[in-house]
């Protein structure tokens, strides 16, 4: 490799762990994601899942004059060994590079040519390396990571050698203060005992523990002194669990060698007793079988018992040996708790009974619970004056903590078990977010009423049915009704949800039938007031586009542009209108006058944009007065958990508890860890205000059409305004004085311009300058690939330009962290074929670039489920064979196509021409854009018109 300088930013591992685990797969505007970074990130993610598995052994090295307290990664069989090895042969070059410590002459210093790649066992060495630096820095964040206090009167090396190392293990310095010869000594007891732990095991048997528990005695009251446990000794196979050998068939045996169950076994009494001496310094109650002659069982008793299932089996399993305990142990019918049963004071589906909300009262009543069954309080007093670890109660056995039974005795006592508190207290409760006072666990929750159904599983099947309302124009498929029933449930609890359909599922139109929904039935003073929908501003011109041809009932205004409305005038237009459309931005500036409205709701679309909790937008949504909140979102979670908890707080504030609270108690545990329980919590506390269907779902999938053809309305920046603007004048300066071919010549290349215009400034100026933030199709586009690679699909993206291809292939590239394929005119059949393979082939490229000419025709892309129409061809003929090299026979899913078209432009007017003849388009439009042409002055100057609303902020 040659030599090359680069910059450089270093990080210890600490600090390097959450900055490697946060990389997101799409790079962020402005920001390259190099290859070496996500190589660095995949080794983050490989070492935290060696801590999460429990997969690290502490140590003790010998570095210079020091002895430093680490952990290491323990790879776990072949398999991680396999890992390891591959992405040691995937390591990049920059990563690779290591200097050389051969000494340098005098005088001389290094520079980058001592510097060389490392290959083979050399990279692993440094791959593993890497992957122990990082598990040694997460285990000592999780553990504390202080550094250690220093103690008066006690100079340094005076503290116990062991006591020192674990002292470093668990702090921020692992450096070991201690006497060096104890150290040294510490060092070598420790290599022989990582060495004895992680030995594999011989032989085809291991000693195994059973504990059996006392016979059942019958009866409903928990006996004084039950009868003894019995933990009995066994051999168990190595290769098949359930084969046992009791400790009797052991000491029959005669001779070196026994076969048990067909399965050879050297020694078996000498490697028996060897075991069950190792065991009895795991467990010393062991101790009293050692004396017999022929060891096979110890009587203990609750506690011993306790003991055993609580402390010892988890060494045992640790130290390699069979465990089998009984089946109700850890479960949680073998725990005491409390039942919470709760019920509203009112039914919402009573008439007049109006929004409830998180801040309704209700009543509940809290009962002692054993699993599914409930005591009474005399029988809890009963059971703790046994003053007994396990107890037998109704036939099931019970674990029973002292402080725990001590907490609900007082708790009861003083006769707190009913009352009220807030819907929103009690949601936190059943949803396990908060513990209950009575100091025991909460095993169930009976809830009635609305409770109920929000909380019930399958609570979304008994929610009323809400039909496509009356001046809704158009038909609602079967999912699309449940999410306009679902969103009127939760509107009517004054609770917050999130409609997080996937992409191309219609939420838009969702939310409009729901808006004419509530205003059916109801006189004009009980309306609820208007709703407020934010929006990024590429999506302004599709909601009032949607809203007139969905809803046309409903009165909208646009909050937006530098004549938008203040004061007074505002709040009438406001009063007068059923949907207020503004923008996120607009939102954050104009925060005092949004916020003195009393909305019927807040509605948020594309509600990712509130991912960042602390930003100014963000905060300034929170901040609105609402009855209710509606969150519109393909993707609730891009790359962070926090991104989940600031759309929930915008939803239902508090429900999550705060910021560091969900992190440290959800997104750490999750993150990190893959904590499948965590997991399963935050889906199910999180359920009740989320509906998420996907394309993948087969209800879904037969409600929807073959193919889905929709229009993107997208906003010019104020860069693109000014150009279009000046060539539409240059145009209109020089028409009247043309005529004939010159005329028609004119007009093409002006419309050639204006539609450059409208891809990005950049495409007509051809200045090699950056794309970034200067077009509102191109924000666009992005802003749909990232969702189309959210879902793990593909997409073709067409344009009528080679040039506005070749801009286009490297800024997705490094915008969306992935390899884009590019088909222009210039590619070779060669390449071209390559390309099409790749693209086909699993594993391949998800986004594929294609100019209309040389991609229109002729190509099997069945391997894309979206089509993108970047720019248009305003033939529908030649649209229509473009989308076929997706939708065509081989095709297994839905195909999405996406027409991109500019609001306030000449695009949307020639649209609007096509659709408003579209039976009669191919013969009235003819081929190509030559029809345009033969449009008078007058015609064209209303065409090419660029309209108020065509132009974004900034």
């Amino acid at each position: 490799m040659a030599p090359w300088v680069v910059s450089a930013l270093q990080l210890g591992p600490a600090d390097a762990i959450d900055l490697l685990i946060s990389i997101p797969r799409g790079a962020p505007p402005g920001v390259a994601i190099g290859e070496s970074l996500r190589f660095l990130g995949e080794v983050a993610k490989l070492a935290l899942e060696f801590v999460a598995r429990g997969k690290a052994l502490p140590t003790l090295q010998h570095s210079g004059a020091d002895h430093l307290a680490m952990w290491r990664a323990l790879p776990d069989g072949e398999s991680d060994a396999g890992r390891i090895q591959a992405l040691a042969a995937a390591m990049p070059p920059l990563c690779r590079a290591a200097l050389d410590r051969s000494p340098a002459r005098p005088g001389a210093r290094k520079t980058a040519t001592d510097w060389s790649a490392v290959t083979g066992p050399a990279a692993e060495k440094m791959l593993s390396e890497m992957i122990d630096s990082l598990v040694d820095a997460c285990i000592r964040q999780e553990v504390g990571g202080q550094p250690p206090k220093k103690r008066r009167g006690r100079r340094p090396g005076k503290q116990p050698a062991a006591a020192a190392w674990l002292c470093a293990l668990t702090s921020a310095q692992p450096v070991v203060a201690a006497d060096p010869a104890e150290l040294v000594e510490l060092q070598q007891a420790l290599e022989q005992w990582s060495k004895q732990a992680l030995s594999t095991p011989q032989g085809s048997f291991r000693t195994c523990f059973r504990l059996c528990q006392p016979a059942d005695t019958g009866g409903k009251r928990p006996k004084k002194r039950p009868g003894p446990w019995m933990l009995e000794f066994l051999l168990q196979a190595r290769d098949d669990r359930s084969l046992l050998v009791p400790a009797e068939a052991v000491w029959n045996t005669r001779g070196g060698a026994a076969t048990f169950l067909r399965r050879r076994l050297d020694n078996p009494q000498e490697r028996f007793l060897g075991d069950l001496g190792h065991a009895t310094r795991l467990f010393p109650d062991l101790e009293p079988a050692l004396k017999t002659a022929m060891p096979a069982r110890v009587e203990l008793d609750a506690a011993g018992a306790h003991r055993f299932l609580r402390e010892a089996a988890p060494l045992l399993e640790q130290a390699g040996f069979g465990v089998l305990v009984p089946p109700w142990w850890n479960r949680p019918a073998a725990r005491l708790g409390v039942k919470l049963k709760a019920w509203p004071p009112k039914d919402p589906s009573v008439a007049g009974a109006g929004i409830l909300g998180l801040e309704t009262i209700c009543a509940y009543e809290w009962e002692i619970a054993l699993g599914e069954e409930t005591i009474s309080f005399d029988e809890l007093r009963r059971i703790a004056r046994l003053k007994l670890p396990l107890v037998q109660l109704r036939g099931q056995w019970v674990e029973l903590r002292r402080d725990q039974i001590d907490a609900a005795l007082a708790f009861f006592s003083r006769q707190q078990a009913a009352g009220s508190m807030t819907a929103a207290e009690m949601l936190r409760i059943g949803l396990g977010l908060d513990a209950s006072q009575a100091g025991l666990p909460v095993v169930a929750i009976e809830a009635r009423g609305w409770i109920g159904e929000l909380l019930g599983e399958d609570g979304s099947k008994r929610l009323e049915t809400v039909k496509a309302p009356r001046g809704f124009c158009g038909t609602l498929r079967p999912y699309q009704n449940r999410g306009l029933s679902w969103l009127s449930f939760l509107g009517g609890l004054g609770l917050g949800g999130c409609l997080a359909d996937d992409m191309g599922l219609g939420k838009t139109i969702q939310l409009l039938a729901l808006l004419l929904a509530e205003r059916q039935g109801r006189r004009r003073k009980d309306r609820p007031g208007p709703t407020l929908l934010v929006c990024p501003m590429s999506v302004v011109g599709n909601w009032q586009r949607e809203a007139q041809r969905f809803a046309p009932k409903i009165r909208v205004y646009v909050h937006h542009g530098a004549e938008r409305l203040s004061g007074q005038a505002f709040s009438d237009a406001v009063r007068q209108r059923d949907l207020v459309l503004t923008t996120y931005a607009l939102a954050a500036r104009d925060q005092e006058r949004l916020g003195g409205v009393d909305w019927g709701r807040v509605a948020l679309d594309e509600a990712q944009n509130i991912k960042n909790s602390a930003a100014r937008q963000t905060r300034a949504v929170r901040g609105l007065r609402a009855g209710q909140r509606v969150a519109l979102t393909g993707t609730p979670v891009e790359n962070r958990l926090s991104e989940l908890w600031s759309i929930m707080e915008f939803l239902n504030p508090g429900l999550l508890g705060s910021a560091s609270d969900f992190r440290s108690r959800f997104a750490v545990s999750i993150e990190r860890y893959r904590d499948e329980g965590k997991a399963a919590l935050l889906r199910r506390i999180t359920g009740p205000f989320i509906l998420r269907r996907l394309k993948t779902d087969r209800s879904i999938i037969a409600d929807l059409p073959d193919k889905l053809e929709m229009r993107v309305f997208c906003n010019l920046t104020r860069e693109q305004a000014s150009l279009y603007q000046a060539v539409v004048d240059e145009m209109l300066q020089r028409i009247d004085s043309s005529a004939g071919i010159g005329r028609k010549g004119l007009v093409l290349a002006t419309m050639m311009k204006l539609k450059q215009v409208c891809n990005h400034p950049a495409q007509l100026l051809q200045d090699r300058s950056s794309l970034d933030g200067r077009s509102g199709k191109l924000a666009r586009l992005e802003q749909t690939l990232e969702e189309v690679l959210a879902g793990g699909e593909r997409a073709l993206c067409f344009t009528q330009f080679a040039e506005m291809g070749h801009l286009l292939k490297p800024h997705l590239q490094r915008r969306l962290g992935i390899e884009v394929l590019y088909l222009h005119g210039g590619t070779t059949k060669k390449a071209r074929d390559a390309m099409v393979s790749r693209f086909q082939g699993d594993g391949g490229p998800p986004v594929f670039l294609l100019s209309l000419k040389a991609g229109g025709t002729g190509l099997n892309l069945t391997a894309a489920s979206h089509v993108i129409h970047f720019d248009r061809w305003w033939n529908p003929a030649v649209e229509n064979q473009a989308t076929d090299r997706a939708f065509r026979i081989g095709q297994k899913k839905n195909v999405q196509v996406r027409k991109f078209v500019c609001v306030g432009t000449l695009e949307e007017r020639i649209d609007e021409m096509i659709e408003q003849k579209k039976d009669l388009a191919e013969r009235i439009v003819g081929t190509g854009e030559s029809w345009l042409t033969e449009l008078s002055t007058a015609q064209l100057r209303e065409i090419v018109a660029l309209s108020a609303d065509a132009v974004a902020e900034g």
